[in-house]
């Protein structure tokens, strides 16, 4: 597995948004993975342990939120360059972390083994 490459996270304001962008290998997120191509937005705080954010599945862009984000979180995916997105609005202070993409090893929030960078968010109240 090649591991994800996360960017666009940056300082905001809180009420700010934010767009984070994940380029994943076509061995996670393509048409012939293993995993069905299933992918996720999870998020680690210092201190705290990972958490799931967003998930949306390949063929029919389904998605699941937890309710600590839904309505203001939108997970979206561009298949033929197999890029996930986050789209991120009313930022709290407690949507500070840094932010990961994967793919899913189960539906809805059950992550693959090897993680990317991440991306930082930083949310200024």
């Amino acid at each position: 597995q090649v591991q994800p490459v996360e960017s666009g996270g940056r300082l905001v304001q809180a009420g700010g948004s934010l767009s984070l962008s994940c380029v994943a290998s076509e061995s996670i997120a393509g048409s012939g993975a293993l995993n069905s191509g299933d992918m996720a937005w999870f998020r680690q705080a210092p201190g705290k342990e990972r958490e799931f954010v967003a998930a949306i599945t390949r063929t029919y862009h389904t998605t699941y939120y937890p309710d600590s984000v839904k309505g203001r979180f939108t997970i979206s995916r561009d298949n033929a360059n197999n890029i996930i997105y986050l789209q991120m609005n009313s930022l709290k202070p407690e949507d500070t972390a840094v932010y990961y993409c994967n793919g899913l090893r189960r539906w809805p929030s059950i992550p693959l083994d090897s993680w990317g960078r991440g991306t930082q968010v930083t949310v200024s109240s």
